[in-house]
């Protein structure tokens, strides 16, 4: 029972937030089952990858994904993610958990500024590297908005090997300051990419020998039911309210976190 209600808070929560909500799919593993960050990493990336392709596949029915976009983003972050793969193996595992709760911390205090405020300085950014050409509603390819999209691929691939999350905490607010794409659209085309290079990873994973267990296909069967009806509460919830209480959520995980680590050492 346990691992459904943690699925389906994570799913329930990315349905809500839009790709960011997955960065809570390892530390419910990790503090909620007591997993191990290695144990954790590959479920993560398989539950929040296809409960990112849910939302996505419901975002390309509605045509809000920018594929192409897409496409760049994740061809960068596969090529990034064996990388963080390969750090990942390097660093400590108490490492890997502080700088994940560092990072947890990061987005907790930049969500909330934002709510509150009710406008972000993303917003009042006025140098967009990818613009939508008004009379075909596409984006205009040039050199600067093809390497600011590799380059938002290739650390939100770097992050998802490193630490086994979605990147889409990195995607949305990235995408966002750098093109006038609206904001429906950022989501959408955000969990396209973590779908992508989530599942990515995992197959790069797969091929190491890394198994999944029973337990794990219970949390993404759960994870994905929660992924479809946060989709479907999404549009009844203050968009303000919910990213002030996910806010709070990731600072109370970052300081358990890092609570856990403290008594660890």
């Amino acid at each position: 029972m346990l691992i459904i209600l943690l699925g389906v808070l994570v799913g329930l929560l990315l349905g809500l937030t839009g790709a960011g909500g997955g960065i809570l799919a390892i530390p419910a593993l990790t503090l909620g089952l007591g997993w191990t960050l290695l144990e954790a990493t590959p479920v993560a990336l398989l539950a929040v990858g296809m409960a990112a392709a849910v939302g996505a596949l419901d975002g390309l029915r509605k045509g809000l994904v920018r594929y192409k976009a897409a496409g760049l983003m994740a061809g960068a972050g596969w090529l990034a993610s064996p990388v963080g793969l390969y750090l990942a193996k390097l660093l400590p595992a108490a490492a890997l958990m502080v700088l994940f709760g560092a990072i947890m911390m990061f987005v907790s205090g930049r969500m909330f500024r934002q709510a509150t405020d009710g406008c972000s300085e993303i917003d009042a950014a006025h140098g967009k590297n990818c613009r939508i050409n008004p009379d075909t509603g596409r984006l205009v390819w040039d050199t600067k908005c093809s390497t600011t999209l590799a380059c938002i691929g290739a650390v939100s691939g770097l992050l998802t090997g490193l630490l086994g999350v979605g990147g889409g905490f990195l995607i949305v607010p990235a995408f966002r300051r750098f093109s006038d794409v609206p904001m429906h659209g950022i989501v959408a085309t955000s969990l396209m990419v973590v779908a992508l290079v989530s599942l990515g990873t995992l197959a790069h994973l797969l091929y190491q020998g890394v198994s999944l267990s029973g337990e794990a296909s219970v949390f993404i069967g759960a994870t994905l039911a929660g992924m479809i009806a946060g989709r479907l509460i999404a549009p009844k919830v203050s968009g303000k309210r919910m990213q002030q209480g996910f806010a709070v959520v990731c600072a109370v995980v970052s300081v358990l976190m890092m609570g856990k680590v403290a008594l660890i050492s």
